[in-house]
């Protein structure tokens, strides 16, 4: 009923940018958060950064100061900007949602297929 597609990721080198999108899109009445989790190889997937509806950020400790997210609500986009990269950094990202739809009017949870973010020493 409703697909996210990520975009932007890449190989980067430390210190570089890089600017990560998500678009939802299907059967959407609402969409309460988004947000996006990364996954390094043999870890768990953790939170990054959430927008809430209203505008509300949480970062996790290990970004804030250089990652931003922001949220265009009427393209249902959410954007991870990624600055001084480093490599630990390094893993895939995906984007999360909690999208009320429009069949029912029930909310459901999300993910994206992930988007591979490398950066190099």
């Amino acid at each position: 009923q409703v697909q996210l597609v990520e975009s932007g990721g890449g190989l980067v080198q430390a210190g570089g940018s890089l600017r990560l999108s998500c678009a939802a899109s299907g059967s959407i009445f609402s969409i309460e958060s988004m947000g996006w989790y990364r996954q390094a190889p043999g870890k768990q997937r953790d939170l990054v950064a959430n927008i809430i509806r209203g505008g509300i950020t949480n970062y996790a400790d290990s970004v804030k100061g250089r990652f931003t997210i922001s949220r265009d609500n009427a393209k249902n986009t959410v954007y991870l900007h990624m600055n001084s990269l480093r490599p630990e950094d390094t893993a895939v990202y995906f984007c999360n949602a909690d999208v009320e739809v429009r069949v029912g009017y029930r909310a459901y949870n999300y993910w994206g297929q992930g988007t591979q973010v490398t950066v190099s020493s």
